[in-house]
């Protein structure tokens, strides 16, 4: 018979949703996912950041659902919890042999996508692989609505962060993303990576990145005032210092495609107050997407190339 104590070590606060079920036993909360591996895809992808995909790409594996629902989320056919999360399920045996067939081809790194409420898989992984001799840059590619505590366990772990920072705008993100509270997660999240990372960023010898921390921001439709707080936070109470991946890829999904606001592309004079921002601000690292990249980076998870070009 489990004691209280036992019970209380095993029920899920992962994450800020706190939910406090019990995965072991088949309880599920907001993520809809047990205590299994639920991926949806083990794929290469040559679109991340230069450094980070280097020139044979990362090997990324993509959690299935998320601790946010993002109305407007790129990777909607994987992310949207209400969607059976069984369809997902694997054994830890075939998620190594994918990620070592992808390996194999000559990507240098593994990327854990959307892995918030997935961490205890990911480390599982992460262990697998390294009692395998894979001595790869592991990235903990999240939307950075975690707790901190949970970054704090990874110190030893996760070799290059690559946090969102979505909102710093309240309203903005309860409405398109169903968590109030994301702007002072996020800013304690970050500021947790980045006492663990700082500022500089290693290289392997190849020029892909070894360690740090990379904050990306995604630009949205009619929100150039939030992109805007976002930099400031970073710039006043992290540092300017950081490499930034600004982005300017937002593209309409169908669930949004009658949105007012996030039913089109931004527009030009949007990203460049946003870059104006930015370069007052004097980050000085980083990579910026040009503005028609809204045509590129559409994730279709229903063919074998997630991405079009693996």
């Amino acid at each position: 018979m489990s004691t209280t104590d036992d019970i209380k070590a095993q029920v899920c606060a992962l994450c800020p949703r706190d939910c406090r079920v019990w995965r072991g036993a088949g309880e599920e909360g907001y993520c809809q996912t047990g205590n299994g591996l639920y991926i949806a895809s083990i794929c290469l992808h040559r679109g991340e950041e230069p450094p980070v995909s280097g020139e044979t790409g990362i090997c990324n594996v993509f959690f299935a659902h998320c601790n946010l629902q993002c109305i407007y989320c790129q990777n909607y056919q994987i992310s949207r919890n209400e969607s059976p999360s069984r369809e997902f399920r694997m054994n830890l045996s075939d998620v190594i042999n994918s990620i070592e067939d992808v390996l194999n081809q000559g990507a240098r790194g593994v990327g854990f996508v959307s892995p918030s409420h997935c961490v205890p898989a990911m480390r599982e992984i992460i262990s697998e692989l390294k009692a395998r001799d894979r001595d790869q840059t592991f990235v903990f590619n999240t939307s950075a609505y975690d707790r901190v505590n949970t970054i704090k366990e990874l110190e030893d772990e996760i070799s290059l962060y690559l946090p969102d920072l979505k909102y710093q705008d309240r309203r903005l993100a309860e409405e398109y993303s169903g968590a109030s509270d994301y702007p002072s997660v996020a800013r304690a999240v970050l500021k947790e990576i980045f006492r663990q990372k700082g500022s500089d960023l290693t290289f392997n010898p190849d020029g892909t990145i070894r360690s740090g921390m990379i904050i990306r921001h995604l630009v949205l439709p009619g929100a150039f005032e939030n992109s805007q707080k976002c930099l400031r936070f970073i710039a006043e109470e992290l540092s300017p210092d950081i490499h930034i991946s600004l982005m300017a890829q937002y593209h309409p999904t169908p669930r949004v495609s009658s949105h007012p606001l996030l039913g089109r592309t931004i527009l030009r004079e949007e990203y460049d107050a946003v870059l104006d921002e930015m370069r007052r601000l004097g980050f000085h690292r980083g990579w910026v997407q040009e503005l028609d990249s809204c045509h590129s980076y559409l994730p279709d998870f229903d063919q074998t190339g997630v991405f079009g070009d693996e």
